[in-house]
């Protein structure tokens, strides 16, 4: 690597990176901007109908391959030995992003169990058991990127969503723990942790007039996040620049939590 380029601290060129949730939203989006930035991709998801498409695409337009897989990260089994067979086959993995989320907005007083073992279930114990499945393999590399997809939410209390703060919250404490754990082995955990963000996910959110004025009142930068406004935090994280950076959650929040 010649540390006389421009740039060369954010280039990605050679290492592997598996992201979940990349089907759509916010991990497809991550997806996209680390094969920009020359990594291999694995595009895992519980829905695989359009990762062939993207794999394709993105190869063809950035040289590096990408690989569709499909992934429950609900299903501890099927999850390790998925992360087991893509190691075998590709012979080390550098870089996780554990996008892979649901919310399901309800009042405290009515929120039912069904809901919030689906929430918890996929956006803390998933995101956990996917930390824990690649970073054995990180550990014995003696390297890796383990990049979490929080929110605001998991630092602070947002309306109708009891279970989906909970869960980000948690997911916060667990980067912090492995943090702990595993930065003797060479493996940086670290959380990316935007506001609302404009995908297909929160479109149906702002249709209420209330809530989407809610929002607004909370952030000091006077718009919702893109998807466009993530791409550099997550290089920043998946890179050698955040090599000095563990156990920490970077907000991408307007200035939400700054309140």
């Amino acid at each position: 690597m010649d540390k006389k380029k421009p740039g060369w601290e954010f280039d990605l060129h050679g290492r592997r990176a598996i992201v979940t949730g990349a089907a759509s939203g916010i991990g497809r989006a991550c997806a996209e901007t680390l094969a920009r930035y020359g990594a291999e991709v694995i595009l895992a998801d519980l829905n695989s109908s359009s990762l062939g498409e993207l794999a394709e695409r993105l190869t063809a337009d950035y040289g590096a391959p990408a690989w569709p897989q499909q992934l429950d990260v609900t299903d501890l089994a099927s999850l390790n030995a998925v992360v087991t067979d893509l190691n075998r086959r590709l012979g080390r993995l550098d870089i996780l992003v554990n996008s892979a989320g649901v919310n399901r907005p309800q009042p405290a007083e009515d929120v039912d169990e069904a809901a919030w073992d689906l929430v918890q279930n996929v956006n803390l114990k998933g995101s956990f058991f996917c930390c824990q499945a690649v970073g054995r393999i990180m550990i014995a590399q003696g390297y890796g990127k383990i990049i979490n997809i929080s929110s605001q939410a998991g630092s602070r209390g947002l309306l109708k969503r009891a279970a989906y703060c909970s869960s980000k919250g948690g997911l916060d404490q667990i980067t912090r723990v492995l943090a702990l754990e595993w930065s003797k082995y060479g493996v940086n955990v670290n959380s990316l942790a935007p506001t609302f963000v404009e995908t297909p996910f929160t479109e149906e959110m702002f249709k209420d007039a209330a809530f989407r004025a809610y929002v607004d009142s909370k952030l000091l930068i006077p718009r919702l996040a893109t998807v466009e406004d993530l791409a550099g935090p997550l290089i920043f994280l998946a890179s050698r620049a955040s090599d000095m950076m563990t156990g920490s959650v970077l907000y991408v929040d307007g200035g939400w939590t700054a309140h």
